[in-house]
């Protein structure tokens, strides 16, 4: 063989080797990251557990074991359950081609509606699962029915959060009804209604209000567990990755709380503009504590609601954000329960409540991790049987309340 040969198979040769050599690293470098450093790791199972959007088949048999031995607290959960008009049996859909929310619900064009038409199928799914009374079914399926012929649009300034809360809703009952059900000759159509009105609005997630962008993701991601969309699920699971961080603070973040990708705060000046103006980091505070507990409520109840759906499909996030979700909780009851809020919290004043919004997450996290969470056990307890926000969080008691599953 001549020398330039030789010298061109040596280099051919030595280049492969680097090639290799990176092939095999990279995996080992990547591994020394935690996932929440690459928000775009993948996330989706390689098979969906259904029905797997914020309830389990194992959690719903639980519950209609403890319902039917008329064990409390899910007993009177269930009652107070069967009692709402949510759950009525003579209930009449009332669905519109464009629903159009301005902020403060100003126009309210359909915006209740929707969001208690969506509540109602979820109810009369609960319903009919613990019940096995097929009229329960038959009603959630005309309501969804109803809506998935209709709805084209979501618009106006609120149409994202709108679309948030209604799309979280919808498929945790199409879930259980397609699939312990079983008899839905339209739920082609409804998955279309979810894939083509609904996915688009919440998909790229919002740098409004954290709970904006954290409602929507919850939509996002139990409507790819409906339509068994691997892209579309680790989509929101990167959407995840990014705001929860953004949202609690924990004082291993440093003397700022984190940004969110894309957000643009880039300055203190803006961080503690968007955090209400609020310059004192203490752990477990999150963005929107010093505008209200309501809205806090809702961000942390849909950062428990996400990771419940992937624990269930195998995927588990909790871990992930266990211990900002546990001191958030935690702050947020101990005042809400009358301690004393410090002047350097909100100018030592704090407005409204969480809301019935404690039981998944404590569950998970007390129950099943084995955190001490004293204060939200008092709140959670003294709260039940937790109904509904009329929103987009319902009959928490009964579903999550002690489930081992």
């Amino acid at each position: 063989m001549r020398t330039g040969s030789i010298a061109r198979v040596l280099g051919l040769a030595a280049a492969l080797a680097a090639l290799l050599t990176t092939a095999f690293m990279a995996p080992a470098m990547a591994g020394k990251h935690d996932a929440t450093d690459s928000p775009s790791a993948a996330a989706a199972p390689a098979s969906f557990t259904h029905p797997g959007v914020l309830v389990s088949r194992p959690q719903l048999d639980f519950v209609r074991g403890k319902v039917q031995a008329g064990v409390q607290p899910w007993k009177g959960a269930y009652d107070q359950m069967l009692a709402s008009p949510y759950a009525s049996l003579s209930r009449t859909a009332k669905p519109r081609a464009v629903v159009e929310c301005g902020s403060y619900s100003n126009p309210n064009n359909g915006c209740t509606d929707e969001r208690e038409d969506a509540l109602a199928a979820y109810t009369l799914s609960l319903a009919w699962y613990i019940s096995q009374d097929g009229r329960y079914a038959q009603k959630a399926i005309q309501i969804m029915d109803a809506w998935s012929g209709v709805i084209k649009d979501h618009t106006n300034s609120n149409a994202p959060l709108q679309t948030g809360w209604a799309g979280s809703s919808w498929p945790r009952a199409a879930e259980i009804i397609k699939y312990t059900y079983g008899n839905w000759p339209a739920s082609g159509r409804f998955g279309t209604m979810l894939r083509d009105v609904y996915l688009p609005k919440v998909a790229n997630g919002s740098n409004s209000n954290g709970n904006w962008e954290l409602s929507m993701t919850e939509a996002a991601i139990g409507i790819a567990v409906f339509l068994e969309d691997r892209g579309a699920y680790d989509r929101a699971v990167a959407k995840f990755r990014g705001r929860v961080p953004a949202y609690i603070y924990v004082t291993a973040d440093g003397s700022l709380p984190k940004a969110a990708p894309g957000s643009g705060l880039d300055t203190r000046e803006k961080i503690i503009n968007y955090w209400q103006g609020q310059s004192t980091f203490v752990d477990g505070l999150s963005q929107e504590t010093c505008r209200d507990l309501t809205h806090t409520g809702y961000g942390l109840s849909a950062i428990s609601h996400i990771a419940e759906t992937s624990r269930i499909q195998g995927q588990d996030l909790y871990p992930e954000v266990a211990d900002r979700l546990r001191h958030a909780l935690g702050l947020h009851a101990k005042y809400q329960l009358g301690e004393k809020v410090p002047s350097s919290l909100c100018g030592g004043s704090l407005k409204d409540s969480l809301g019935p919004v404690t039981e998944v997450g404590f569950n998970a996290l007390h129950n099943r991790m084995g955190y001490a969470m004293t204060n939200t056990q008092t709140l959670t307890e003294r709260q039940r049987p937790a109904a509904s926000n009329n929103l987009f969080v319902a009959w928490e008691t009964l579903t999550h309340a002690d489930n081992p599953n």
